[in-house]
């Protein structure tokens, strides 16, 4: 993932007549938009962020008011009907929008070297990608590995569902997942795929550090070739007639058992 240059953003509220906006929910080719107070919160936190605009309403300035101070930063008043032009009337902005850009690429040189690590498989709506990063960040993982293709942009829906936790937990994109999962081997992660045909119970197994949790979306699971990278394959034990968890909610499980036992 390279890093994004930055320039002023083409869409605003009030903007002049016939200045062409982009579409909603997301900012021009150069940067990112970001929206919800918790997400907006965290990105003002981190310093490797750099705020090119800030929306807000008087009310979300006011909860915003300690970072807004410790960084230094004056937001552009706007009233919620300026932001749902921005955003689309459905989004949930809570009153507050920034326009920055996309962080520093992740290496995998930086990843802790007895941390647990979760590995996505082309996992591809950002609810779920950003419901996985708050369970990292909840549980202390030290990172998160995504393709860089079939993988949501780092920013809007995402940021919103992963509550902050998109500047807080580590997120490294990578082109061949398979020749990743080969290189934590090599580190001597044990490489764990989460799967329903796992020969072994999630909660039986033997846990090692450093770790590394492989999932797959919904209905495909995980790819064949990812499988083959992987040490183990277990299922999460389950009661009842829906046997399968949703990937957010599996990668929360096995996080849990992870903190526990590894």
């Amino acid at each position: 993932m390279s890093r994004q240059k930055s320039r002023n953003f083409k869409s605003s509220p009030g903007a002049r007549r016939g200045k062409q906006r982009p579409p909603r929910g997301k900012a021009d080719s150069d940067g990112v938009l970001l929206y919800g107070l918790h997400a907006v919160e965290a990105a003002l936190a981190n310093p490797d962020r750099p705020v090119l605009r800030l929306l807000a309403t008087e009310n979300a300035a006011q909860r915003l008011a300690p970072v807004l101070a410790a960084r230094k930063v004056t937001p552009t008043p706007a009233s919620p009907r300026d932001l749902d032009r921005l955003l689309g009337p459905d989004t949930v902005h809570q009153g507050v929008a920034l326009e920055t850009e996309a962080l520093p690429p992740a290496h995998l040189d930086d990843l802790s070297p007895n941390g647990v690590v979760l590995v996505l498989d082309q996992v591809t709506d950002p609810q779920n990608v950003g419901a996985v990063l708050r369970s990292a960040a909840a549980f202390g993982a030290s990172g998160l590995i995504l393709t860089e293709r079939h993988s949501p942009p780092l920013s809007g829906a995402l940021a919103k569902a992963a509550s902050g936790a998109l500047d807080t937990v580590p997120v490294f994109l990578v082109k061949n997942l398979a020749q990743t999962l080969a290189e934590l081997g090599e580190r001597g992660y044990l490489r764990v795929g989460l799967g329903e045909e796992g020969s072994d119970a999630l909660e039986t197994m033997t846990w090692t550090r450093p770790l590394a949790l492989v999932l797959g979306a919904e209905g495909r699971g995980l790819r064949q070739l990812t499988r083959e990278h992987c040490d183990r394959l277990c299922r999460i034990t389950t009661q009842g007639a829906l046997a399968s968890l949703n990937v957010s909610n599996a990668a929360a499980v096995a996080l849990h058992w992870a903190s526990l036992k590894a």
